[in-house]
C-alpha cells in the first residue's frame, strides 16, 4: 500500500492537459414516467433545500484573490571532474571549458501559489512555504496587472506570510472568523491550482480544530473542497463571502486532490499578520510543558467524570509551568476561566498570549480541581525531555517484565527513577506498552523499582495510568487490568 502523506499544496509550475468529457444523454424519460406514475401519497411535502449558488460570491470576492509566483535562484552546478583525470592534467582544463555554458549558471526554479488582499494599499496574506527562499516574488491581479512584492515577514510555525505591493485602491476581502464554523457548512476556495488563476471550488467543512502529524500546533479546518498544487495561500470563504481560512495543505497519496484539504483558521492568520506588520516577528506565550489527550481510560484512572482537558506529561526545568507548580499527571481544565477541550486547544490558547502575561489555570490533581497562576515565558522551538535502555520481577497482572535502571542509564535518559520494560504481554501489550519503554510512575506515584510497580498494580485500581518515557517523549498510557 502506498504511504499516505500530508503534502504542501504549493508546487512548481506544471504543464497540464485539459480533458474534455462529453455529457450524458438520457432518452425516453416521458415514457418511463408514463409507465410508472408516482402515487400521490409517495410525494414528499417536505421543502427541498436548494444548493447554494456561488456565482455572485465568486464575482464579488474574486478580484481580491491574487496569483503569486516566486523565483529561487539555485547555486551554479559545480564542475564535474572527469573520471581518471588529475586536476593537474592538461586535459582537465580542456574538459572544463568544453562543458555547456548553462551548466555554470544559476538555474532558477519557479513556484506558483495564491494569496488574497487584506488592505487597499496592497497588504497580502499567503502561505510561508509559497515564498520561502524566493529571491523574487511577483503578484498578478485578475485585471492582469503585475507587481513585484516585498516579503514583510514569514512565520514557519503557522505557515503564514505577509506580502506588500506598491498599489492603491485595491479590492479587498472581508475577514470573518473560524470560531463558529460547523462540520457540514458550505465553504468556497478560490486560487490558482496548477496556474489556472481564479479557479473556484466548493465543498463542506469536514472537521474543525484538526491536529496534523506535522508537529505544528495549528488547529486546521478540514474540508472536502478541491485544493491542488497552486491553491496554497488562497482564501477559504463562507457563504457570507467572509474569509474563514487560508488553504495550506492536502492529504494525498498522489500529491493531487483526494477529498482531504486543510486550511489555517483566519483567526490564526490575522494574529500572525498583525505581529509581522508591527514587529517583524511573531512572539508567543510559553508554558513549558508537553501535553497529550485525555482518553476515557485515563479520565477514569484520574477520577474524572469525562475525558476533557490537556494532560501534562512533561514539565521543562526552569519553565513557567515548573515555577507555577505544574506537575506531570496534572490535567489542565481551564485557562482564564475558559474550558480547555484538548491538548491542541491548550497550545493555541497559551500561544496566543503575550510572553510575560499572567494566566489563571484550573487543573485536576489527586482527584479534585485546583487553581494555579502562571507567568508565561516566550515560546522557542519546542523540545521535549530527553530519553535513552536481568528482569527481577514479572507482573502477571499487568503483563510486563521489568528491571531497574542503572545509574548510568538514569543519567543518560534524564530520569530520577523508573524501570525498563524488557517484555510486554497481556494487558500492557494491548494498551501499547512495548519493550524499551521506561515506566516512570503509576497513577501519579513514582516507580523506583520493580517492587514499586508490583505494589501499584495490586493497589486495587482497575485502570492504571502509566507515565512512560519512550525515546524523546513522555506519554501517559491507560492500562485496564480490571
Amino acid at each position: 500500500m502506498k504511504q499516505k502523506i500530508v503534502t504542501r499544496s504549493i508546487a512548481a509550475a506544471v504543464t497540464a492537459a485539459v480533458l474534455g468529457l462529453g455529457g450524458l444523454h438520457f432518452h425516453g424519460t416521458e415514457a418511463a414516467h408514463a409507465q410508472a406514475p408516482l402515487a400521490a401519497s409517495a410525494v414528499s411535502t417536505a421543502p427541498i433545500a436548494a444548493l447554494p449558488d456561488f456565482a455572485d460570491l465568486a464575482a464579488r470576492v474574486g478580484p481580491a484573490v491574487v496569483n503569486i509566483s516566486g523565483v529561487e535562484n539555485m547555486k551554479p552546478a559545480a564542475f564535474q571532474q572527469q573520471p581518471g583525470l588529475s586536476p593537474d592534467d592538461p586535459f582537465s582544463e580542456f574538459f572544463r571549458h568544453f562543458q555547456m555554458p548553462q551548466q555554470q549558471q544559476a538555474q532558477p526554479t519557479r513556484g506558483i501559489g495564491s494569496g488574497f488582499i487584506v488592505s487597499p494599499d496592497g497588504v497580502i496574506l499567503t502561505n510561508a512555504h509559497v515564498v520561502n527562499n524566493a529571491s523574487e516574488v511577483t503578484v498578478k491581479l485578475t485585471d492582469r496587472r503585475e507587481f513585484r512584492a516585498k516579503v514583510i515577514g514569514t512565520d514557519p510555525q503557522s505557515d503564514i506570510a505577509v506580502l506588500k505591493i506598491d498599489a492603491k485602491n485595491l479590492p479587498t476581502v472581508r475577514l470573518g472568523s473560524a470560531k463558529n464554523l460547523r462540520p457540514g457548512e458550505w465553504v468556497v476556495a478560490i486560487g490558482s491550482p496548477y496556474g489556472f488563476e481564479n479557479t473556484v471550488t466548493s465543498g463542506i467543512v469536514s472537521a474543525t480544530s484538526r491536529a496534523l502529524p506535522d508537529g505544528t500546533s495549528v488547529p486546521f479546518i478540514q474540508t472536502d473542497v478541491a485544493v491542488n498544487p497552486g491553491n496554497s495561500g488562497g482564501p477559504l470563504f463562507n457563504l457570507k463571502g467572509e474569509v474563514v481560512g487560508v488553504n495550506s495543505q492536502i492529504y494525498s497519496r498522489t500529491g493531487g486532490y483526494q477529498g482531504l484539504s486543510f486550511a489555517i483558521p483566519i483567526d490564526t492568520a490575522v494574529f500572525v499578520k498583525d505581529q509581522l506588520v508591527q514587529y517583524g516577528k511573531v512572539t508567543r506565550g510559553k508554558l513549558g510543558v508537553a501535553v497529550q489527550e485525555v482518553s476515557q481510560g485515563l479520565a477514569r484512572s484520574f477520577g474524572m467524570d469525562k475525558a476533557t482537558g490537556a494532560l501534562v506529561s512533561t514539565v521543562e526545568k526552569g519553565s513557567a509551568a515548573e515555577k507555577a507548580g505544574l506537575k506531570p499527571g496534572d490535567v489542565v481544565l481551564k485557562v482564564d476561566g475558559a474550558p480547555v477541550a484538548s491538548s491542541l486547544d491548550l497550545s493555541n490558547r497559551i500561544g496566543a498570549m503575550k510572553p510575560g502575561s499572567r494566566a489563571a489555570l484550573e487543573i485536576w490533581r489527586n482527584g479534585k480541581p485546583q487553581d494555579l497562576n502562571v507567568v508565561l515565558g516566550e515560546q522557542t522551538p519546542q523540545k521535549v525531555a530527553s530519553a535513552g535502555g536481568n528482569a527481577d520481577l514479572s507482573s502477571a497482572k499487568l503483563g510486563v517484565a521489568v528491571r531497574p535502571l542503572t545509574p548510568d542509564e538514569r543519567k543518560q535518559v534524564g530520569v530520577e527513577s523508573g524501570v525498563l520494560v524488557e517484555q510486554a504481554a497481556g494487558h500492557a501489550a494491548e494498551a501499547g506498552i512495548r519493550e524499551g519503554d521506561i515506566i516512570v510512575s503509576v497513577n501519579g506515584k513514582a516507580v523506583k523499582s520493580a517492587a514499586d510497580l508490583n505494589a501499584a498494580v495490586h493497589a486495587g485500581s482497575k485502570t492504571l495510568a502509566l507515565l512512560v518515557q519512550r525515546e524523546d517523549a513522555r506519554i501517559f498510557v491507560p492500562v485496564d487490568i480490571g
